[in-house]
C-alpha cells in the first residue's frame, strides 16, 4: 500500500508542479517512447536472468507491494515454537521427535504455529536441525558454522531477485537516452517541417531522458528497496532459530534459550518477554505435562 501511495505522491508532485510552471502535461504522453525504454529494459532483464530469477522477482515485487514481512505474530509463534520443541526433545523418546519432525504439518506443535508452517523452506530449516540435534553427538560450534553457512546460503538466494531489478534501474536513465537519441533521429528527418512541428518532435525525444531517469529513480529502485527490506525480515527468522537452538545446545533451558533468540529481533518488532512467556507457557503446556 505505501508503494501505491508514494507513487501517486511522485506522480502528483512531478506533473503538478509541471503543469503549474506552464507545462503541457500532454506532451509527456509518448507511449512508444515509453514502450521502448520498458521494452528494452524487460528485454535486457530477460537475457541476463535465469527463469527462476525472473520468476521470484515478479514473486518478490508482489511481496513488496503487500509488504509481506514478519509480523509481531510470526515473532511470537516462532519463539513459541521453539520453546515448544525444546521442550519437547526433553520429554519425547528419539523416535517421537523423528515423527514429529518428519512430519511438522501433522504435528499438535507445528500446528500452533501456522505462520511458520505457511513458510516452508523456514520449516524444513527448523527440522533439519532439530534432526541434528536429537542425534545427540552435534557439536553445538560445528552446528553454529553450519547454521551461518545456510542462512547466508538463503540470503544469496533470497536477494537474487532484488540484484536483478537493481541491474534494471541503474540501466534505465541510458535505455532513456537511447529512446531520446532515436527520437532525435526521427526529428531530423522533419528538419524541414515548420519549427512548431519540429518543436513537437524534439519534445517528445527529450521524453525518452526524463522516462528512462524517472522509472529508474522514482519507481524500479524504490521497489526493489522494499523488496530486500521484506526478504532481509524474513531472514531474521532464520536468525531467531539459530540462536535459540545454539543457546539450547550449549546448556540453557529452553526459557532461557528462547531469550537469545529473541534479542536478535529488531527493537521495534520484539515481542515483550511477558508476551512471549505467556504464549510459550500456553504453547508448550503439553510438553511440559509430559515433562513433569
Amino acid at each position: 500500500m505505501t508503494i501505491i501511495i508514494g507513487i501517486g505522491v511522485t506522480l502528483a508532485c512531478m506533473l503538478g508542479g509541471f503543469a503549474a510552471m506552464g507545462g503541457h502535461v500532454e506532451v509527456i504522453w509518448q507511449p512508444w517512447e515509453y514502450v521502448i525504454i520498458l521494452g528494452t529494459s524487460l528485454g535486457t532483464f530477460i537475457v541476463a536472468n535465469s527463469t527462476k530469477v525472473i520468476k521470484d522477482c515478479g514473486k518478490g515485487i508482489v511481496e513488496a507491494f503487500k509488504y509481506s514481512a514478519p509480523t509481531h505474530r510470526h515473532y511470537v509463534e516462532i519463539l513459541a515454537l521453539m520453546f515448544s520443541l525444546m521442550r519437547a526433545v526433553r520429554s519425547k523418546s528419539r523416535a517421537e521427535m523423528e515423527a514429529l519432525i518428519d512430519a511438522p504439518a501433522g504435528s499438535e506443535i507445528f500446528g500452533k504455529a501456522p505462520t511458520v508452517l505457511a513458510d516452508k523452506d523456514l520449516t524444513v530449516f527448523i527440522c533439519d536441525y532439530m534432526r541434528l540435534l536429537i542425534m545427540g553427538n552435534a557439536r553445538s560450534h560445528e552446528i553454529e558454522s553450519l547454521m551461518e553457512e545456510e542462512i547466508e546460503t538463503v540470503r544469496h538466494d533470497r536477494l537474487k531477485a532484488y540484484h536483478a531489478l537493481t541491474v534494471v534501474g541503474d540501466g534505465l536513465p541510458a535505455i532513456g537516452i537511447i529512446a531520446a537519441v532515436l527520437g532525435v533521429t526521427k526529428a531530423m528527418g522533419a528538419i524541414s517541417e515548420s519549427p512548431e512541428v519540429l518543436g513537437k518532435l524534439i519534445a517528445a525525444a527529450l521524453v525518452g531522458t526524463f522516462a528512462g531517469i524517472f522509472f529508474s529513480y522514482a519507481i524500479v529502485a524504490p521497489i526493489a528497496t522494499k523488496m530486500k527490506s521484506v526478504r532481509e525480515k524474513k531472514i531474521r527468522l532464520y536468525v531467531v532459530v539459530k540462536q535459540s537452538l545454539l543457546a539450547f545446545m550449549n546448556g540453557a533451558i529452553p526459557q532461557v534459550a528462547i531469550e537469545h533468540g529473541r534479542k536478535t529481533i529488531p527493537s521495534a518488532e520484539r515481542p515483550g518477554i511477558d508476551e512471549v512467556e505467556a504464549e510459550t507457557m500456553g504453547g508448550g503446556a503439553a510438553p511440559a505435562a509430559n515433562a513433569a
